[in-house]
């Protein structure tokens, strides 16, 4: 089984997380962020992995340092759980829509840190949550798990809907980029034998 578990202990944040990159969609949060609990919630469901995130953060002061290492933590889980890579498809995309919003997300399990995250969202907050933190949760996870991520919001009015088509096909690129083919059975899965 592909899974791993790891703590990140900050003078802002205490966090623990475990990933199973072979679950079946099972979770479970304490983060004190309600929207970004529903959210990561998606990426278990669509991904068929199990998500365990346990975070206490200084949400005093606001949601940055709590959401920034919570995807720096689940980012260093996911790295350890993928391992070598060996047989893995390596890339991943999707496409999911809700009502009127649409997003594509599509990746690269490289070994090499990028983001291009693209969404105007129509509202500063959905609910409490600042919006402006979704760029902060996808910076920390591909910074640390190591993968090129292109998020592009294509339509939508809806901020709701927007973020959730996004961490919906977030969860259905990661599935299949980790997704093991049996005809790539110990093989990295690059033309120079390294990603």
């Amino acid at each position: 089984m592909r899974q791993a578990e790891v703590t990140r202990d900050t003078l802002e944040t205490q966090i623990t997380v475990s990933i199973n990159l072979d679950g079946t969609g099972q979770s479970s949060f304490e983060t004190g962020l309600g929207f970004l609990d529903h959210m990561m919630d998606q990426i278990a469901r669509h991904g068929m992995m199990d998500i365990t995130v346990k975070a206490k953060g200084d949400l005093h002061i606001d949601a940055h340092h709590t959401v920034e290492d919570i995807g720096i933590t689940l980012g260093q889980a996911f790295l350890k759980a993928v391992g070598d890579k060996k047989g893995i498809n390596r890339y991943g995309h999707a496409y999911v829509p809700l009502d009127e919003a649409l997003s594509r997300v599509v990746l690269d399990l490289s070994g090499r840190p990028g983001l291009e995250f693209h969404c105007e969202f129509t509202r500063a907050a959905i609910g409490e949550f600042d919006v402006d933190l979704f760029h902060e949760f996808f910076q920390g996870f591909i910074n640390h798990a190591l993968v090129t991520l292109h998020v592009d919001n294509l339509r939508g009015h809806n901020s709701h809907h927007q973020a959730e088509t996004i961490f919906k096909a977030f969860g259905r690129a990661l599935r299949m980029a980790v997704t093991v083919d049996e005809r790539m059975a110990g093989i990295m899965p690059s033309t120079k034998g390294v990603l």
